[in-house]
């Protein structure tokens, strides 16, 4: 996983072919104009999911991890508190092909995101994102997922 600010993109440009796209969609998109929902950048191996949402309690959230896509989440506005921890440290509960999304249970570390931060997670980095803490605000943010073989 890394945690960082759109500001510092470039320095990860090189971690994946796509990654370049996903950054300059970020950083080049006026979000201001764009509604909920998913838009495409470079059909499925690149896409966007534009989310606003309240965080929720930790006993609401539950782990996920991805096979098939990297996400940079980025937040726009608000602030939450994310959870992290390496996907082999955690059970696997079940995995749907079809949203490429893996559910998992355990326990992780926790930190506070707030705007202006990204995070690249890799499909070894589960998360849990989107929980309520001290100073949680309501989020607006950007889901880019890059397909691994893309």
């Amino acid at each position: 996983m890394v945690i960082d600010h759109l500001k510092n993109a470039a320095l990860y440009l090189g971690m994946h072919p796509r990654m370049k796209d996903a950054f300059r969609y970020l950083q080049k998109t006026d979000f201001s104009k764009i509604e909920p929902g998913r838009y495409e950048i470079g059909g499925a191996d690149l896409f966007a999911l534009i989310q606003h949402y309240n965080p929720k309690p930790r006993e609401k959230a539950r782990w996920e991890a991805h096979r098939k896509y990297i996400d940079v989440q980025y937040v726009l506005s608000g602030s939450e508190l994310f959870g992290y921890a390496p996907s082999e440290r955690l059970n696997s509960v079940a995995y749907d092909e079809a949203k490429d999304f893996h559910e998992l249970k355990g326990d992780g570390d926790f930190l506070h995101v707030p705007a202006g931060t990204f995070l690249i997670l890799f499909p070894q980095d589960a998360h849990m994102p989107g929980i309520s803490g001290t100073g949680s605000q309501p989020v607006k943010k950007i889901v880019v997922k890059i397909l691994l073989d893309a």
